[in-house]
């Protein structure tokens, strides 16, 4: 193994000194670029579908060693139909909403993707973080056939796509050939590039699916298998009797996934807490090269991705990782890497995330630990916290982390895996706790009121003025609403198509009602607004953070450099509420361009402010 790092580590220096970008960033800090990134999360099968050639079909859904099937009459979902009303091959296949929802596909591609980059520029957005493409039989993607090609109905060709796929040895990248959907995927990157955007794709290292080539072999050969290590085999069959012994450890007791192999491991292993491990060779051989085939197609890193999101990142030993980031960063030394890192104990304590962003690990990672406290801020819940809580949280998260990292932490609010914002504000649940019609009978799952739209755009003002880079699950500009996965992976509702009404009762027993479904322009251009106010004021991307007023419901914080002051003010009372101004001083406030002079201002109930000084 350590001859085959040195190897990976000398080709990847080559490739980085032929092709990557001037800029040299230490490996042990975040790429300069991360701080100023406005993300945006894309989940292509439910973003757009711009090629109704490619639209999935069961050959590629169905995973036979599972025994699972696409439903009998199967068909494509139309794109504005209603979430909750079922199809008539999902109400005669006899599943539950939740199993059938599982098999609908809206036919979202890349092509969709690239017809959007012109909506995405015009947004404000400069980052776009890619959920899985890799080649898979789900909705989500995480249970990779192939991690080195682009799932096949993402691209215009799936049939010729197969075909290519089979003729290759997938355990000889040298064989590995560019089908229709990588290069449309690298279509996607190039003119991402263009607009000034970078782009990273979403991967879980620590399983497969069980269609992965490497478990299919085994599965046909057994013990004879040169795969049989990568994974954790407990038996094999044995032919000699009728019954089929082979066993094998999936995540989380999941067999639909079945887990990469863990070695090496010497300090204890616990969900939730890193540790000291390695994965098996062969596989971490394989995900090495994978990374490099992204980073530098052909060999050139200025055609590649700009880093990875990591799945489950906690599951998986830091010695990988470290390995990991040699890699990526000798090929792209501006690579950003994030890893998912989430509950330490659900649903009550996230993750301390130190030990994966000490500058050998990540860069950042999914900083869901800044937004619970904040929603108990700003929404209207149960667990309501007042504007000192709120410092005192914010503070404990950031001073655990070193200062370059906060800055490039993506500000993670919303998910394939959470519900929607406006549906998390409208609830008043413990965070992430039955949040979804299932766990919860009492859950709201339609239009939020008024009180909602105003509270999540108070939120939405702290999150593009805060410390960390701003982060927008597709579709949550537009103002859409859902419940926990699967109700928060609805497909994107673009202005231009006309949808049928929404189910408010939704899977609930009694009468029904409906809430309309169209694109929410007024959302859209708040979102656009508070975009453009980050991007001209570096202050709020590169600044310094000073709590100036946390009294029951109102906040106050400024942000600073030399150059900038940029106070910050919410008011969550009741009432009208008086703030003071440094005296002698002018003000603009970004969010309506009016100007204040003299010592106070006054802000009425659920309302912001944020002003920048201008004399």
């Amino acid at each position: 193994m350590k001859q085959l790092l040195a190897f990976l580590l000398t080709f990847a220096g080559i490739l980085s000194f032929a092709f990557a970008q001037t800029s040299q960033t230490p490996i042990g800090q975040p790429p300069t670029w991360a701080k100023n990134a406005i993300w945006y999360q894309i989940f292509v099968e439910r973003f757009n579908n711009g090629d109704k050639t490619n639209d999935p079909t069961p050959e590629n859904m169905d995973v036979p060693f599972m025994n699972i099937k696409t439903p009998a009459g199967w068909s494509v979902t139309p794109w504005s139909s209603d979430w909750y009303t079922q199809e008539d091959w999902a109400v005669k296949s006899g599943k539950s909403f939740n199993d059938a929802v599982q098999y609908r596909r809206y036919g979202g591609d890349l092509q969709g993707a690239l017809d959007k980059l012109d909506y995405l520029q015009d947004l404000g957005v400069n980052a776009l973080f890619m959920n899985p493409l890799n080649d898979a039989p789900s909705l989500h993607k995480y249970d990779a056939r192939n991690y080195h090609h682009i799932d096949v109905n993402f691209g215009p060709d799936p049939v010729g796509d197969n075909k290519m796929i089979a003729a290759e040895n997938p355990d000889d990248a040298s064989t590995w050939k560019w089908t229709s959907a990588d290069k449309l995927f690298l279509k996607l990157v190039d003119e991402a590039h263009k607009r000034g955007m970078k782009i990273i794709m979403d991967y879980s290292w620590n399983h497969t699916g069980t269609s992965f080539w490497a478990f299919d072999d085994i599965v046909k050969n057994q013990e004879k298998s040169a795969y049989k290590d990568w994974y954790n085999i407990t038996s094999f069959d044995n032919p000699a009797t009728p019954e089929n012994e082979f066993k094998y450890e999936g995540w989380l007791g999941n067999k639909y996934l079945p887990e990469i192999k863990k070695v090496s491991i010497t300090t204890v292993r616990r969900i939730g807490h890193a540790y000291e491990g390695d994965i098996n060779a062969g596989a971490k051989q394989h995900i090495l090269d994978v990374a490099i085939h992204w980073l530098a197609p052909g060999g050139d890193a200025s055609k590649g991705i700009d880093g990875f999101r990591l799945d489950v990142a906690d599951h998986i030993g830091l010695g990988f990782w470290r390995d990991f980031r040699k890699v990526v960063r000798a090929v792209n030394p501006d690579a950003y890497l994030i890893g998912e890192i989430w509950w330490e104990q659900w649903p009550n304590k996230l993750m301390n995330p130190l030990p994966f962003t000490s500058g050998d690990v990540f860069d950042a990672v999914m900083f869901y630990q800044a937004y619970k406290p904040a929603r108990y801020f700003f929404a209207k819940t149960d667990y309501e916290i007042n504007a000192e809580q709120l410092k005192d949280s914010l503070q404990f998260e950031w001073t655990r982390l070193f200062s370059a990292n906060r800055y490039a932490m993506m500000n993670t609010s919303s998910t394939h895996d959470s519900p929607r914002l406006l549906s998390d504000f409208y609830n008043t649940n413990k965070y992430k706790y039955q949040a979804s019609p299932n766990d919860n009978k009492d859950y709201k799952t339609g239009r939020p009121d008024a009180e909602t739209y105003k509270r999540l755009q108070l939120y939405l003002v702290h999150l593009f003025t805060t410390i960390g880079a701003p982060q927008i699950w597709n579709g949550e500009e537009m103002g859409m609403w859902g419940a926990d996965d699967p109700n928060c992976r609805k497909p994107l509702m673009w202005k231009e198509l006309k949808f049928n009404p929404e189910t408010r009762t939704n899977i609930q027993p009694g009468p029904k009602t409906y809430d309309k479904v169209a694109f929410n322009k007024s959302q859209f251009n708040y979102y656009k607004k508070l975009i453009s106010i980050r991007k001209e004021n570096q202050v709020l991307s590169s600044g310094d953070i000073t709590f100036l007023v946390t009294e029951g419901k109102k906040l106050v914080y400024k942000r600073s450099d030399s150059k900038n002051d940029i106070l910050v003010m919410f008011n969550l009372e009741p009432t009208k509420q008086a703030f003071t101004l440094p005296p002698n001083s002018t003000w603009i406030d970004l969010l309506t361009n009016k100007k204040h002079k003299g010592d106070s201002i006054s802000l009425k109930s659920l309302s912001a402010a944020v002003l920048k000084k201008i004399k």
